[in-house]
This record gives C-alpha cells, sequence and structure tokens, in this order.
C-alpha cells in the first residue's frame, strides 16, 4: 500500500460523512474530507473495487469548512463531521434522508419540512463511557473508541456529551485510578435529567468500603448520583447520594412543558440523548398527526409514554404499546403521576406476530410509529388492518424508513411530508419524520 501522500479532488460526502473521490478509476473514501477540495491524503485500506484513507492536508478548503471544537476529533470515533459547518451537516442529512427515499421506496416527499434543530454543543444526555485500564500506558482510559477501532480513545473530555459529564471525563480517569478495583470498572452508564446527573460504574468485581468512599466523595464535589451494577441491568443500586436512597428505584426526571408533563425514567431506562430536540419532536410529531377528541390514536414503539401522554391530551385515548414489561409499568406509571386516565399501555414483541392481542384486533384513527433502526417491516404488514387515515413515522434509520414507506404506499398512503430532526449533530446519525395519509 502506497505511503506517499496522494492528491485529488473530493466531490461529494458518504451516508456516514466521509469524503468521495476517484483515484485510478476507483472510488476512494475519505476520512476529514469535504465536497469541492482538493487534499493530500493517504491510503488505510485498498480494495478491488474501493479504497479508504484519511486527509492529511488540505490544499484548497470548502468554504463551510470549520475547525473542530473538539482536540479529539481526528482519534474519536464518536463525531464524523465536526469539520463541516452546520448548515452542510442539515443539508447532507436532508439529502440523504431523499435519497433513501427515492432508492429504496422510489418516493419522493409531496413536503419537505423544515429541519428541526437546537444546540449542537453539549447536548448529549445519554451515553454509555467505556473505561479500561491499559498496562501499556499505565493509565486509564475513559470515553469512546477510536475511530474504526476496538480500542478506546484517549480522551481529556467532550464537547457533545452535556458539560457536567463531558468535562468529567479526566476526573473520572483519576478517581478510577485510585480505586483497588480500577481494573475491573467496565463502563459507566450516563443518564442525566432537566436537573440531575446520574453515573452508573459497572464493576466487575466488588468494592471495597474505600472504594465506595472515594465514589461517594466523588459525587458529592461534583453533584452526581453514583449508581453501581454489578451484574445484569437488573443489579443497578444506588450507591450515593445517601438522602436519596430512601427512594427505591431513585428515578430521575424530564419534562415537556408544552404538555404540562413530568416524565420519571430510570437511569437504565431508554430516553432521547438529546431533550431539547426531544421537546421539539414531540410537539412536531403531534402537530403533524393532529390528534381531537373524538380519534383513538395507536402509539407504537412507545417507551415509557414519550409520545403517548402528550397525546392523551388531545385525543379520546392512546394505546401504548411497547417490547419491555419494565418500561410499560414505567409508561403506565407516569400516566398516573400526570393525572392522565385515557390510556392504556400493553407489552408486545412488535417484530413478531402479535394479531392475537386485543389491541391488535382494533382499528385506530390515527397512528404513531417510533421504531429501532431495523424498522417497522412487521407492522406494515398488518396496518391495512387498523384503518388509520393517517400515520406519523418517527424514524432513526432513513434507510428502513424508505423501505416501509414503499410497503406503506402499496396499501394506499402516501408520503405527504418529510424532514430531518437533528438529534445527533457532528455524526452522521439521521434521525427524520414523515406523514403519511390515506
Amino acid at each position: 500500500m502506497e505511503k506517499t501522500p496522494i492528491t485529488t479532488h473530493i466531490s461529494k460526502l458518504t451516508h456516514e460523512g466521509r469524503g468521495i473521490a476517484h483515484v485510478d478509476g476507483k472510488a476512494t473514501f475519505l476520512f476529514g474530507g469535504l465536497p469541492d477540495e482538493d487534499v493530500t491524503f493517504k491510503y488505510t485500506h485498498k480494495k478491488s473495487n474501493f479504497a479508504e484513507g484519511d486527509v492529511i492536508e488540505v490544499l484548497q478548503a470548502s468554504s463551510q469548512r470549520v475547525t473542530p471544537k473538539c482536540a479529539h476529533f481526528s482519534l474519536c470515533g464518536g463525531c464524523s463531521l465536526q469539520h463541516a459547518d452546520h448548515a452542510l451537516q442539515i443539508a447532507h442529512k436532508q439529502s440523504v434522508l431523499l435519497e433513501q427515499l427515492k432508492h429504496f421506496g422510489n418516493l419522493s416527499p409531496q413536503e419537505i419540512l423544515p429541519p428541526l434543530t437546537a444546540n449542537i454543543w453539549g447536548y448529549r444526555k445519554k451515553a454509555r463511557l467505556g473505561v479500561k485500564f491499559v498496562a501499556k500506558k499505565n493509565t486509564v482510559l475513559v470515553g469512546f473508541r477510536e475511530r474504526k477501532s476496538i480500542f478506546l480513545a484517549q480522551l481529556d473530555q467532550c464537547e457533545v456529551l452535556d458539560p457536567r459529564v463531558g468535562h468529567l471525563i479526566t476526573p473520572l480517569r483519576e478517581l478510577i485510578t485510585t480505586l483497588s478495583v480500577y481494573q475491573n470498572i467496565a463502563q459507566i452508564e450516563v443518564a442525566i435529567s432537566d436537573a440531575e446527573v446520574a453515573l452508573v460504574f459497572r464493576n466487575l468485581k466488588s468494592l471495597t468500603p474505600e472504594d465506595e468512599n472515594k465514589l461517594k466523595a466523588f459525587g458529592k464535589q461534583h453533584n452526581v448520583l453514583i449508581y453501581l451494577q454489578p451484574g445484569n441491568a437488573e443489579s443497578v443500586y444506588l450507591l450515593s447520594p445517601e438522602s436519596r436512597i430512601l427512594n427505591p428505584e431513585s428515578l430521575l426526571t424530564y419534562t415537556l412543558p408544552d404538555f404540562d408533563l413530568k416524565l420519571q425514567f430510570h437511569p437504565m431506562d431508554f430516553t432521547q440523548v438529546n431533550s431539547e430536540i426531544n421537546r421539539k419532536m414531540v410537539k412536531l410529531a403531534l402537530e403533524l398527526l393532529a390528534p381531537t377528541k373524538d380519534e383513538t390514536v395507536l402509539d407504537l414503539f412507545c417507551g415509557l409514554g414519550n409520545f403517548t401522554l402528550p397525546l392523551a391530551r388531545f385525543a379520546k385515548q392512546v394505546i401504548g404499546v411497547e417490547g419491555s414489561d419494565k418500561m410499560v409499568e414505567r409508561a403506565t406509571a407516569n400516566a398516573a403521576l400526570n393525572n392522565i386516565t385515557n390510556t392504556e399501555f400493553y407489552t408486545a414483541d412488535l417484530s413478531a406476530d402479535f394479531s392475537a392481542n386485543n389491541w391488535a384486533k382494533q382499528t385506530y384513527d390515527k397512528i404513531l410509529l417510533d421504531p429501532p433502526r431495523t424498522g417497522a417491516e412487521k407492522i406494515i404488514e398488518f396496518i391495512p388492518h387498523w384503518k388509520a387515515k393517517k400515520i406519523v413515522y418517527v424514524s432513526c434509520n432513513p434507510a428502513t424508513l424508505a423501505r416501509d414507506a414503499g410497503h406503506l404506499v402499496k396499501h394506499g398512503y402516501h408520503l405527504s411530508k418529510a424532514g430531518i430532526i437533528d438529534m445527533f449533530p457532528h455524526t452522521s446519525h439521521v434521525e427524520s419524520i414523515a406523514v403519511f395519509e390515506k
């Protein structure tokens, strides 16, 4: 493989945010490059039909190139687009969505929705930080993996994490180094509510009383809740502060002020990583679905009620369905917490045959879908039975959204609106929302 730098021109971006060049008649994907740039690069991989490389010098820069805010951008695999200004990031993600809809579903929305955006730094409220003692470096690493590697990057701080944790990376490394079990902390789960920060330490070995005291002191110093996880997710328990231990689950809380709602969650529960965007997303989804007091709405993959409970403020009844018993319990409790009585929640595997369930035998006026990356293919097969006149589909994968959209069209729906939701700035992740109508 050539080690001599090669000069080339970049024409556009791949879906994951790498520059595309053509060298010796072969598509070459370059990390760190932007459209309309002349660069020099070095190969990292060469295959028979494509190659990969890293930009080492920008000879002619794009007007949309910016200096990455994070000092670890070139090393850490958490972000891939910090060198592109936000306007380019948004335009790129919108083009990815529209290309995927066309490619997989042969569809174009009648209306492209304005992109949903918010603060682009310090936005991330949920994360899993890897932890590893590296003997060769004689140090503990805390953070995310290196780009295209199984190894953890050596980070001092993270600019996309909420600064209450993003600026704690170095103190966390120093703390773990002092523990007797410094080689047996596997990860730290981060969960941040509107007012509190929770850190769940996955300890593969029991802590000594001195270790626990150090963790408690750290929690008090930095105003964070400290949890331990000695086994599976069910083993998580609160270590400090002691004043919170009186609450058996010690739940965190986030609010949806537009709907006068307070939702409780455990640090290990799934919640959206970007709370500011989540509030805007929920508001937009309800505006698009427009439920009324004489309508029954089905909310699939409902989680702890993030969409269900706002929908209940306007609909006659909302049925929420989720694959996890624990989340269904949480959603039911959140409905009670907010004095909402027109919701029902059910547990069902939505990737399998759910037709025998009573909720599945009903009809619905409108449907909200918020599936995982694999999409909602099994559900789409069942859509005609429910006879809904409108569907709002919130997606974290434009490819599976496009696939499912193609099936919905075959069932008599048309794609009236679609647009992107900037849930993960500086990454190639594309969150989107689409409206299908009879």
